[in-house]
């Protein structure tokens, strides 16, 4: 283990979270876990990490924390809670939020991290599971330049790439932007597909033709072979684009931005979360084909 590798507190072992966890161990950084569910820190014990029974617990051991949660109400209960990582950490600590937030929130977080003399910045990701197991993510910082610079050795571990986007929220604020055009996309895919297919294109040709064309995202062209197999295998979770989507509409509506797109695809992809099935988000693709017709 390298003496001069800060010691990491990382809160939130979920898809995302179990990854990059995993990847700071490989990194041999020293490393301490939390999760509210306790079995998903048991196979960190093997790999060499230690154990948290609260953020509170894990803040005083470690140099730099990291949270990764699935909402903003996540992110301030392990931050701000009364057995939160503020509470517990030490002077100088370092806090990095990468859960996908509202830009306040982040703001929040560093008002508070402030006050204990404690530097936070948000540093968002973009990127899914096979990303995150690669090391390979996108990451999109806001806060202080010099913080972000002291932290782009870990970001290097993470991600292939990091962006530093301005003040506290900018990573946030961006990849709201990055979601929009995620979710957006994915639902003029699905609406495309189900054109074709109606209008008499054979399915299997249709989607291979689809991979070959540049108008098709890297990130939807890859979503493709779930539409060919009809199975929408979770890795980003439709109900975490419903929750980004409300975040975006939040955003939208403090700016006077119009999004008419982005609601109509936020209210389908709606209909879609209230079958209440744990699938990929690109399993719109196949609420689209229901809607059209029962028998394609």
């Amino acid at each position: 283990m390298a003496t001069d590798k800060p010691k990491i507190g990382f809160i939130g072992l979920g898809s995302l979270g179990s990854c990059m966890a995993l990847q700071l161990l490989k990194a041999n950084y020293l490393l301490t876990v939390y999760d509210r569910s306790s079995e998903k820190t048991q196979s960190f014990t093997q790999q060499g990490a230690a154990i948290a029974d609260s953020p509170k617990t894990l803040a005083s051991r470690c140099d730099v924390i990291i949270s990764c949660v699935a909402n903003d109400a996540a992110v301030e209960a392990v931050m701000l809670g009364e057995n939160g990582a503020i509470s517990g950490a030490n002077a100088n600590t370092i806090l990095i939020d990468m859960s996908t937030v509202a830009p306040q929130t982040s703001q929040r977080i560093h008002q508070a991290a402030q006050q204990r003399n404690l530097a936070m910045i948000d540093a968002a990701v973009s990127g899914s599971v096979p990303q995150a197991k690669e090391g390979s993510l996108l990451i999109l910082v806001g806060g202080d330049e010099a913080i972000y610079q002291q932290c782009k050795p870990i970001f290097e571990v993470l991600g292939k790439a990091s962006f530093h986007m301005g003040a506290v929220g900018m990573g946030a604020t961006m990849k709201l932007v990055v979601n929009t055009l995620l979710g957006v996309g994915m639902q003029a895919l699905a609406e495309a597909i189900v054109l074709g297919e109606k209008s008499g294109l054979e399915r299997s040709k249709l989607l291979d033709v689809l991979e070959q064309m540049a108008v098709v995202a890297p990130a939807h062209r890859g979503k493709l072979e779930n539409a060919k197999q009809n199975e929408y295998p979770v890795n980003f979770a439709l109900r975490l684009m419903v929750k980004d989507f409300d975040l975006v509409r939040q955003q939208a509506a403090q700016c006077s931005v119009p999004m008419p797109a982005t609601a109509v695809a936020q209210q389908v992809y709606a209909i879609a979360q209230a079958k209440n099935i744990e699938e990929d988000f690109s399993a719109v693709i196949r609420l689209m084909e229901n809607l059209a017709s029962a028998n394609l």
